[in-house]
């Protein structure tokens, strides 16, 4: 956010709580500092407040379009994970090459059975 953003906010929010003085409590800040309603240096201090206010309008706009492009550099960052859970495409095995191993067998539990011998053999 720009200074010039910053400085208009400021002072935004300075007419706020004038406005909330005013509305709670009958109490004009800004015309008790500066001479009352009608002098000049109070209504310059409203006009500025006033053009704060406007100069704050693009704000409003501004965190929504930051979230959105955050999110969608997330998205696309994440676009297409697998995660592997049940709502996921799983891999599928069918095509794995057992016969690639010179010393698998093939009959049910070869795999189990292989790796048993193996493991017999080698105490």
């Amino acid at each position: 956010m720009g200074s010039l953003y910053r400085t208009a906010l400021v002072i935004a929010i300075i007419g706020a709580v004038n406005w909330g003085l005013i509305g709670f409590f009958q109490f004009d800040l800004v015309a008790t500092l500066f001479g009352g309603t009608d002098s000049a240096l109070s209504r310059i201090i409203y006009g500025i407040v006033g053009i704060a206010g406007l100069v704050c309008i693009p704000l409003l706009a501004k965190p929504l379009a930051e979230a959105e492009a955050s999110n969608a550099s997330t998205n696309s960052t994440y676009r297409g994970a697998n995660y592997q859970t049940e709502f996921a495409e799983e891999d599928e095995f069918s095509d794995t090459n057992f016969n690639s191993n010179p010393n698998y067998q093939n009959n049910n539990n070869s795999a189990y059975k292989q790796n048993n011998n193996q493991n017999k053999s080698d105490r």
